[in-house]
């Protein structure tokens, strides 16, 4: 596990550098994904230290959003102002970004075959 936690760090500080080196335009730690995930497509197999790490990180993922719900509550004046506004901007932007994966998918889909009676002749 630990040298699938090490490559995995890797990945992060090269999307970190090159984020840095792209001067902010991306996130160090999407860029690192969008790395990593061309390393595992090139390799064409996950190692199983890799693996592990990554279901280890993922069974404690909630975890990762403690400090996230915190930053909400040292704004909670705020938010009690505003939390319509954000409540309708979620509501959309979901309802946005499914559409838009629906009909994304739809285009780049290959049309099934209609089941046909295989006893009818044509």
């Amino acid at each position: 596990m630990i040298k699938g936690l090490a490559v995995l760090l890797v990945f992060q500080s090269l999307g970190e550098l090159a984020s840095r080196l792209l001067q902010g335009a991306m996130p160090g730690p999407v860029l690192g994904l969008i790395l990593l995930l061309m390393f595992l497509v090139a390799r064409k197999n996950i190692s199983t230290s890799i693996a592990t790490a990554a279901d280890g990180l993922l069974a404690h993922l909630s975890i990762f959003f403690i400090p996230a719900a915190v930053g909400v509550m040292l704004y909670a004046s705020t938010l009690a102002e505003t939390g319509a506004a954000w409540v309708l901007a979620i509501l959309l932007s979901t309802v946005a970004a499914i559409t838009t994966t629906a009909v994304v998918l739809r285009a780049l889909s290959k049309p099934a075959d209609t089941p046909t009676d295989r006893n009818e002749t044509k």
